[in-house]
């Protein structure tokens, strides 16, 4: 019921093993339809198998399923033909979770190792900390599901996901010590490190056949012309000109004219466009050349606001501009930027969310089924703070109602 693509671990051995597995990563997500889930067929992983190790994959993986419905042959040609491409690179995988299916695809999986003289290795499949948080997770995947807690037909998996010590692990397998001797081994043969490089930036195409910094000090100039026609100035115009110069000199020398060109063109893009977009935020705000270029709309001078909590000679570091965008629209914005410098020279980063104190109690509460006026109770005992909303543990030691509740209340506790 839960199927998902079968999976296996390719780990990095060198530098070729690093750029094998970005290319098979990018694959796995661009190269299917919208609706699939992400993967790659088999042939993929053997093209690009150069500087990987590979296990096997554990009860999710192809092998271990088709020895668990007693198919010996099947199990043991899909084993073949992992050896025949990874050869000394390959590691049967064995995981023990208490599953019954992990018990009977085992024996299969330890005849053909032995039988190929291909080394066995432990591994568990980790979905949280410690061992105490498995109801929190399981209450986290029925959040996710819009499942509840008592329902049988669900998504769940066991109490031994956690992340195992060593000697826990050792415990686990202790019939198979070389199980775990084998991690060892796998550790020993990685030996590659990211190296870091400088950001490499679209070029900025300025239409008018002048370079980088050269659009920077035109489009700054002229925009501050235009903003001093709008306002009334804080401080004479003086002041404001030798700020732009001095910020302009300070950009230029640090290389990123065209980063700021590329922000105040999609910006403008979206003004043009009737999306609506945020006045600034942080310490790009500080920046009077963002002023004139209208990716801010905060006067700095009027409000004190230092260029150089956002870019400093002193500390090297890639700018970065904090854009509120309306939030029914924002596509609209990344879709422009994506066509107009080339999609695959546009990412978006990974964010992680958290659930609020309120939010959280609401929502497990009702995964616990519990009372709905129960929990709407506990959930408006909680601090409203918006501008710095509190954690739940802080909202129990704030809150000597929420304490009450947790120690007289079975459910609550």
């Amino acid at each position: 019921r839960w199927a998902k693509v079968p999976t296996v671990v390719l780990i990095v051995q060198n530098e070729t093993g690093w750029l094998n597995l970005c290319k098979l990563s990018s694959a796995a997500y661009l190269d299917i339809a919208p609706t699939d889930e992400p993967g790659v067929p088999w042939n993929r992983v053997v093209e690009h198998s150069d500087g990987l190790l590979l296990l096997t994959g554990g009860p999710d993986g192809p092998v271990d399923p088709l020895y668990v419905q007693g198919k010996v042959r099947d199990g043991d040609a899909a084993l073949n033909e992992m050896f025949a491409t990874f050869g000394d690179r390959m590691y049967v995988e064995l995981q023990r979770h208490g599953l019954p299916t992990e018990t009977q695809g085992e024996r299969g999986l330890v005849a053909w190792a032995y039988e190929n003289d291909v080394p066995l290795v432990a591994t568990n499949d980790v979905h949280y900390a410690k061992a105490s948080q498995a109801k929190s997770h399981d209450a986290l995947l029925c959040i996710a599901d819009g499942a509840f807690t008592g329902q049988e037909d669900r998504r769940r998996i066991t109490g031994e996901h956690w992340f195992k010590t060593a000697a826990a692990m050792r415990e686990l397998f202790a019939d198979l010590p070389e199980a775990c001797d084998t991690t060892l081994d796998i550790a020993r043969r990685c030996a590659f490190l990211v190296t870091t490089r400088a950001p490499i930036l679209p070029r900025f195409d300025t239409g008018a056949g002048r370079s980088e910094p050269d659009e920077l000090a035109h489009q700054a100039r002229e925009g501050l012309k235009v903003r001093l026609t709008e306002v009334v100035p804080a401080f004479p115009e003086e002041e404001y000109w030798a700020r732009l110069e001095w910020e302009v000199g300070i950009i230029i020398q640090m290389g990123f004219p065209g980063y700021f060109l590329i922000v105040a063109d999609f910006i403008k893009w979206a003004k043009n466009h009737d999306i609506p977009v945020g006045p600034g935020r942080g310490s790009g705000a500080g920046s009077l050349v963002a002023w004139a270029l209208t990716i801010t709309d905060l006067d700095p001078l009027r409000f004190g606001l230092l260029f150089e909590r956002f870019l400093n000679p002193e500390r090297v570091s890639m700018p970065d501009f904090d854009i509120d965008f309306c939030q029914e629209r924002r596509e609209e914005v990344i879709t422009y930027v994506q066509q107009h410098y080339g999609k695959d020279r546009v990412a978006q980063i990974i964010t992680f969310g958290t659930l609020q104190a309120r939010a959280v109690l609401r929502d497990v509460g009702r995964v616990l089924q519990m009372p709905l006026g129960q929990v709407d109770r506990l959930a408006k005992m909680v601090p409203a703070n918006p501008a710095n909303p509190v954690t739940l543990a802080q909202a129990i030691d704030l809150e000597p109602r929420l304490r009450e509740a947790r120690d007289s209340e079975a459910s609550v506790r």
